[in-house]
């Protein structure tokens, strides 16, 4: 088994100026690239949470991308966490609660 087969679960969450700059489209956009499933949404903190799955090497590179964010956002801190993946997701999508 290669590392691409390796599924995983990336939980994380986004602090800085993060709502209001198109955060929530640029993560969909970059999973959706990779190939990863899960979901993206902002939080009454200010902050953004996402879940991903997929092969580890993929979601290393989601966070690569999150780190650096759309032009208009400022990325402060992304806490990151591993998790075995559940597999409970068909596509990655924007949630809204």
């Amino acid at each position: 088994m290669n590392s691409l087969d390796a599924q995983a679960r990336l939980e994380a969450r986004v602090t800085g100026r993060v709502q209001g700059v198109g955060f929530r489209q640029f993560v969909r956009y970059h999973a959706r690239r990779l190939g990863l499933t899960g979901w993206v949404r902002n939080e009454p903190d200010g902050s953004v949470y996402l879940v991903a799955e997929g092969p580890r090497e993929l979601l290393e590179q989601l966070l690569d991308a999150v780190r650096q964010g759309p032009p208009a956002a400022r990325v402060d801190d992304v806490q990151v966490h591993w998790l075995p993946a559940r597999g409970e997701f068909e596509a990655f999508e924007i949630r809204w609660w």
